[in-house]
């Protein structure tokens, strides 16, 4: 049995991992955490009488064996640190880390001997994107990211956008793309750069989260998509980094390090 506790339940994201938990067997809800909790919440959410509500990380005192965070990126970093120093297993799907504070939180979970996995999405469709676009970048150098969000998605570009040009970046040759003699006459139409490669966020109510690399060559044309329609899609990645966090000694960046 592995016990949960669940940080921004009371979110889309939240809500989901709230009914996985419940659907599977082997594993136990012990206790629950947003700073906007309340004891109404039990009653909403047909929450059981031992599962502790928590509104502040100082209140905080549970058995939990694994810590599942989809909070804010404003508030994901302590959350995650509060867990690896007291010994729970951190499963988080919030994104906005930086990589300074990814590389403290894995030198934190090193030292603490407390694994678990940090991943920008949990659907097996944005891993294998991730997976085809960095073999791609070996033979077209030339790309662009384009990530379709929800109007309530609160960073940009979004993880899976970000981490998708940091493993592009692995296997392509650094250039400079378009004109050299390139002007923007409305600043920041050609969207954010990381390393040479230009990423576009859209955001727009309707959408949930999807992504396309856009490759380009000497006559022809490379587009890799994914889309996630309903947020149950991501639920099958979360039940298996649960599974597996318990028996982690070192914190993870991705779902593909798992598989």
């Amino acid at each position: 049995m592995i016990k949960i506790l669940v940080a921004g339940y009371s979110g889309s994201m939240g809500n989901q991992v709230l009914q996985l938990i419940d659907r599977t067997p082997e594993f136990k809800l012990v206790g629950v955490f947003a700073l906007n909790a309340t004891e109404k919440d039990r009653k909403r959410l047909d929450l059981a009488e031992d599962v502790k509500i928590f509104d502040s990380l100082a209140q905080i005192s549970t058995d939990a064996d694994v810590w599942i965070d989809f909070t804010a990126p404003s508030a994901v970093f302590e959350n995650v640190k509060f867990a690896l120093e007291h010994g729970i297993h951190p499963v988080v799907g919030t994104t906005g880390l930086t990589d300074a504070q990814v590389e403290v939180l894995q030198a934190l979970a090193t030292t603490k001997n407390v694994g678990g996995l940090i991943a920008s999405n949990f659907g097996m469709s944005a891993v294998l994107l991730m997976k085809f676009a960095k073999e791609a970048a070996k033979y077209f150098p030339d790309v662009e990211i384009i990530e379709m969000h929800h109007d309530n998605k609160k960073d940009a570009p979004s993880g899976t956008a970000l981490n998708t040009a940091k493993q592009i970046a692995k296997n392509r040759i650094p250039h400079v793309q378009g004109a050299s003699d390139e002007q923007e006459t409305l600043a920041h139409v050609r969207g954010g750069d990381y390393e040479g490669i230009k990423i576009h966020s859209v955001r727009l109510p309707g959408y949930v989260a999807h992504e396309q690399v856009l490759f380009g060559g000497p006559g022809e044309a490379l587009t890799i998509r994914q889309d996630s329609f309903d947020r149950a899609s991501f639920m099958n990645g979360v039940q298996l980094a649960v599974k597996k966090a318990p028996t982690l000694t070192q914190l993870f960046v991705g779902l593909e390090n798992i598989l």
